[in-house]
């Protein structure tokens, strides 16, 4: 067992070691954008025209590898239970930077085994998933968890302040990304992201990362051993196949998985929904700007907020806002459709960032999180994964794509109204007022 007090121990730092990891779990999330949709998404082009493929090749290489990539991240999860996330955080980095690599000379492997269009889809579909499966799935989800077992109290909060760096990193990681491969070509830009954000981060991740405060000697929130001020005590912690009979674990992860269905096919495909209506490439990028403040506005509300309320508010408000959000969608051509939207999927796209980060720990307590939240995350990545093809397939079924929001919004409803009358109860969480929990 690797000593948390090696190559220095947290307790001599002057100030409460959990704001290390709150940078630690911060900069993680950000390493995993070249695993992302927005951070693949800048190089499809270069792929295209050096693999031979069409876009609708890579897109359903895209499609496996992200599908496949979601089967392995409940076993990710029980990993990272096992071994923490000082190590899984440096393993996934190390990985996410090799399979980086593998992109990198995708084309290169394709010419030396024959060039074919069905040896280039193989070898960038493999590559895919491992991106997919090491940045998306596993990097982020360790880097989330990490930090959750070091606030309590303030934990709402302090992943909220989090959320905004996230937040902006994913709203700047295409331009910068753009910018590299302008500067230096595609291939450079990969090995740049693999050389920096890869194995420099394991190296300092493997260096600073604790699993949790016990073992440095150390109390979530900074308490002080000698202070009067109570310990805040965690749920009782459940098993994964426990919470698989659990509904409120469903209702929360369906919630969570819509968003991703809806918001990947929006994003995937928001010039085309915007050209449909009649509306310019150039006010399709503009939805970003007010849906990334309305989101941001929302998360770090919330944030603060859910530290002393329970989460059923929050999850249904969230729903409530998804729908807004798909009644933009569906009356885009008119004026007010387009802030309709951007409010509703801006707002409940904030409010996700806040439960996704919460709902596991606050239910189901710390001794399983990685399994939980890492089975959840399959669910969300499968749908992310199916999201822009079932609302390609509609649209070439139904000529628009309004009638695929439309069958969303009547799933929406539907876990809206299931979440209203399930019993939401949180446990013995004392960092929360008990009086309040149902």
């Amino acid at each position: 067992m690797l000593s948390a007090n090696w190559p220095f121990s947290p307790k001599k730092f002057p100030f409460f070691y959990g704001w290390i990891i709150w940078g630690f779990s911060t900069l993680g999330i950000l390493f995993s954008i070249p695993g992302q949709t927005m951070g693949l998404a800048v190089f499809t082009n270069s792929f295209i025209e050096v693999m031979g493929l069409t876009r609708t090749e890579l897109s359903i290489a895209y499609l496996i590898g992200t599908i496949g990539s979601s089967l392995f991240l409940a076993r990710a999860g029980l990993w990272y239970d096992q071994l923490g996330g000082r190590v899984m955080i440096t393993i996934a980095s190390l990985a996410l930077s090799l399979m980086i690599l593998y992109i990198s000379f995708v084309d290169i492997l394709s010419k030396s085994l024959g060039n074919s269009v069905t040896v280039s889809f193989v070898l960038i579909m493999i590559g895919y998933f491992g991106v997919r499966f090491f940045g998306q799935g596993v990097l982020t989800s360790c880097s989330r968890n990490v930090l959750l077992l070091w606030f309590v109290k303030k934990r709402g909060l302090v992943g909220g302040i989090r959320n905004i760096f996230v937040s902006l990193g994913f709203s700047l990681a295409p331009l910068f990304l753009a910018g590299l491969i302008s500067l230096y070509g595609w291939r450079e830009s990969l090995w740049l992201l693999a050389v920096i954000g890869g194995i420099g981060f394991s190296i300092l991740a493997f260096l600073f990362i604790r699993d949790n405060p016990e073992s440095c000697d150390l109390q979530a929130d900074g308490i002080s051993s000698d202070s009067d001020e109570e310990v805040p005590e965690e749920v009782e912690s459940v098993t994964l196949k426990a919470v698989k009979r659990n509904p409120v674990f469903w209702i929360y992860s369906l919630s969570l998985s819509v968003h991703a269905l809806f918001g990947t096919a929006l994003v995937f495909h928001i010039i085309a929904i915007f050209e449909e209506v009649g509306k310019s490439q150039a006010e399709a990028f503009s939805y970003f700007i007010p849906a990334a403040i309305f989101s941001t506005t929302s998360n770090l509300l919330a944030s603060w907020v859910a530290d002393k309320i329970p989460l059923k508010p929050i999850l249904i408000i969230m729903l409530i806002s998804f729908c807004i959000g798909s009644l933009g969608f569906i009356n885009l051509e008119k004026e007010w459709g387009f802030w309709v939207l951007a409010f509703g999927f801006g707002v409940g796209g904030g409010l996700w960032g806040v439960l996704s980060n919460l709902t596991f720990i606050r239910f189901f307590g710390p001794k399983h999180l990685g399994e939980i939240s890492g089975f959840s995350s399959s669910l969300t990545v499968f749908a992310s994964a199916i999201g822009p093809a079932a609302f390609s397939l509609g649209f070439d079924f139904f000529g628009s794509y309004a009638e695929p929001a439309q069958i969303c919004l009547g799933f929406i409803v539907i876990l809206l109204f299931t979440a209203i009358f399930i019993d939401h109860k949180e446990g013995t969480n004392k960092a929360i007022d008990n009086s309040i929990v149902q």
